[in-house]
């Protein structure tokens, strides 16, 4: 669980792009293009927003259950 993760995912999706560029079908090739490669992106983006912002939460979580003399 690390930024290596990321890297990896992002170079997966680029291969992943680079093989349907080339697999595309012929008609409409350019819309097929864009749709794939565009969604793909957006996914890989959303993802690693998400998963980097789970390896470094920007609010600690508090626990309310405690003595207010073991709570800090």
């Amino acid at each position: 669980m690390s930024f290596y993760t990321v890297v990896a995912t992002f170079l997966s999706v680029v291969l992943a792009s680079a093989v349907f560029w080339v697999l595309a079908p012929k008609e409409n090739q350019t819309v097929w293009r864009s749709t794939i490669i565009l969604s793909m992106s957006m996914m890989f983006l959303m993802w690693a927003v998400t998963y980097l912002s789970q390896l470094h939460p920007l609010v600690v979580p508090r626990r309310s259950d405690l003595r207010p003399e073991f709570a800090e």
